[in-house]
Protein backbone atom coordinates (compact mmCIF):
# COMPACT_ATOMS: atom_id res chain seq x y z
CA UNK A 1 0.00 0.00 0.00
CA UNK A 2 2.48 2.11 0.99
CA UNK A 3 4.81 2.17 -2.54
CA UNK A 4 1.73 2.05 -4.33
CA UNK A 5 1.13 5.45 -2.60
CA UNK A 6 4.56 6.72 -3.31
CA UNK A 7 4.67 5.26 -6.77
CA UNK A 8 1.58 7.97 -6.91
CA UNK A 9 3.21 10.81 -5.79
CA UNK A 10 6.63 10.71 -7.56
CA UNK A 11 4.36 9.66 -10.82
CA UNK A 12 2.30 13.15 -10.34
CA UNK A 13 6.00 15.14 -9.08
CA UNK A 14 7.37 14.07 -12.45
CA UNK A 15 4.30 14.95 -14.56
CA UNK A 16 4.12 18.39 -12.82
CA UNK A 17 7.92 18.87 -13.70
CA UNK A 18 7.50 17.94 -17.15
CA UNK A 19 4.73 20.08 -17.31
CA UNK A 20 6.70 22.91 -15.73
CA UNK A 21 9.39 22.47 -17.98
CA UNK A 22 7.83 22.17 -21.11
CA UNK A 23 5.80 25.84 -20.52
CA UNK A 24 9.53 26.87 -20.05
CA UNK A 25 10.79 26.06 -23.05
CA UNK A 26 7.75 27.18 -24.66
CA UNK A 27 8.12 30.55 -22.43
CA UNK A 28 11.74 31.05 -23.93
CA UNK A 29 11.46 30.26 -27.47
CA UNK A 30 8.55 33.00 -27.46
CA UNK A 31 10.43 35.78 -25.53
CA UNK A 32 13.42 35.65 -28.72
CA UNK A 33 12.45 38.49 -31.17
CA UNK A 34 10.16 38.04 -34.36
CA UNK A 35 11.81 40.00 -37.88
CA UNK A 36 10.13 42.60 -39.35
CA UNK A 37 9.35 40.06 -42.30
CA UNK A 38 7.24 37.79 -40.96
CA UNK A 39 5.18 40.64 -39.37
CA UNK A 40 4.89 42.21 -42.58
CA UNK A 41 3.51 38.74 -43.24
CA UNK A 42 0.95 38.22 -40.87
CA UNK A 43 -0.34 42.24 -41.30
CA UNK A 44 0.42 43.10 -37.91
CA UNK A 45 2.34 45.59 -35.85
CA UNK A 46 5.48 45.67 -34.15
CA UNK A 47 4.40 43.67 -30.81
CA UNK A 48 0.80 43.20 -31.34
CA UNK A 49 0.09 40.10 -31.03
CA UNK A 50 -2.96 38.40 -29.02
CA UNK A 51 -5.00 35.19 -28.56
CA UNK A 52 -6.90 36.33 -31.37
CA UNK A 53 -4.26 35.98 -34.11
CA UNK A 54 -3.24 31.95 -33.55
CA UNK A 55 -4.75 31.04 -36.41
CA UNK A 56 -3.62 33.51 -39.04
CA UNK A 57 -0.26 32.66 -37.48
CA UNK A 58 -0.56 28.64 -37.77
CA UNK A 59 -2.01 28.84 -41.29
CA UNK A 60 1.69 30.76 -41.96
CA UNK A 61 3.53 27.93 -40.22
CA UNK A 62 1.57 25.19 -42.12
CA UNK A 63 2.32 27.34 -45.51
CA UNK A 64 5.97 27.73 -44.63
CA UNK A 65 8.09 24.73 -46.02
CA UNK A 66 10.04 23.24 -43.65
CA UNK A 67 13.32 21.84 -45.86
CA UNK A 68 15.52 21.14 -42.56
CA UNK A 69 15.72 17.89 -41.30
CA UNK A 70 15.18 19.42 -37.87
CA UNK A 71 11.22 19.63 -36.86
CA UNK A 72 9.52 22.59 -35.48
CA UNK A 73 6.07 21.74 -35.03
CA UNK A 74 3.71 23.49 -33.02
CA UNK A 75 1.21 20.63 -32.68
CA UNK A 76 1.92 20.65 -28.68
CA UNK A 77 1.49 24.29 -28.67
CA UNK A 78 -1.85 24.20 -30.85
CA UNK A 79 -3.31 21.69 -28.06
CA UNK A 80 -2.31 23.65 -25.56
CA UNK A 81 -3.65 27.24 -27.08
CA UNK A 82 -6.95 25.41 -27.72
CA UNK A 83 -7.39 24.06 -23.35
CA UNK A 84 -6.54 27.91 -22.85
CA UNK A 85 -9.05 29.25 -25.01
CA UNK A 86 -11.64 26.95 -23.62
CA UNK A 87 -10.87 27.78 -20.06
CA UNK A 88 -10.95 31.33 -20.69
CA UNK A 89 -14.51 31.32 -22.53
CA UNK A 90 -15.78 28.88 -19.62
CA UNK A 91 -14.34 32.12 -17.10
CA UNK A 92 -14.82 34.94 -19.02
CA UNK A 93 -17.59 37.19 -16.93
CA UNK A 94 -17.11 34.61 -14.02
CA UNK A 95 -13.50 34.28 -12.69
CA UNK A 96 -11.40 37.41 -14.07
CA UNK A 97 -8.36 36.57 -12.96
CA UNK A 98 -8.38 33.36 -14.77
CA UNK A 99 -9.92 34.87 -17.85
CA UNK A 100 -6.73 37.00 -18.07
CA UNK A 101 -4.67 34.18 -17.22
CA UNK A 102 -6.15 32.01 -20.37
CA UNK A 103 -5.59 35.47 -22.41
CA UNK A 104 -1.89 35.66 -21.79
CA UNK A 105 -1.08 31.59 -22.28
CA UNK A 106 -3.03 32.62 -25.27
CA UNK A 107 -0.48 35.34 -25.97
CA UNK A 108 2.46 33.30 -25.55
CA UNK A 109 1.34 30.25 -27.88
CA UNK A 110 1.29 33.35 -30.55
CA UNK A 111 4.39 34.52 -30.16
CA UNK A 112 6.00 31.07 -29.91
CA UNK A 113 4.30 30.03 -33.11
CA UNK A 114 5.23 33.43 -34.37
CA UNK A 115 8.54 32.44 -33.77
CA UNK A 116 8.71 29.26 -35.19
CA UNK A 117 7.54 30.71 -38.51
CA UNK A 118 10.40 33.17 -38.24
CA UNK A 119 13.07 30.24 -37.56
CA UNK A 120 11.86 28.35 -40.87
CA UNK A 121 12.12 31.38 -42.88
CA UNK A 122 15.90 32.15 -41.87
CA UNK A 123 16.78 28.30 -41.94
CA UNK A 124 15.20 28.25 -45.22
CA UNK A 125 17.30 31.42 -46.29
CA UNK A 126 20.47 30.10 -45.11
CA UNK A 127 20.06 26.94 -47.08
CA UNK A 128 19.18 28.32 -50.37
CA UNK A 129 22.50 30.83 -49.65
CA UNK A 130 24.49 27.33 -49.29
CA UNK A 131 22.92 26.00 -52.46
CA UNK A 132 23.42 29.02 -54.10
CA UNK A 133 27.07 28.66 -53.00
CA UNK A 134 28.09 25.68 -54.79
Amino acid sequence: MFSALLFTISLVALVQFAAYYWRSVVAGVAAQPISEEVLAALSLERGKLSGRDFQVVAKLHELTPNLQEKVSGIGLVRAYFHVTHAMGDLASGRVARVARWAEREQALCVRYAAVQVDRRLKSNLALAAAIRSF
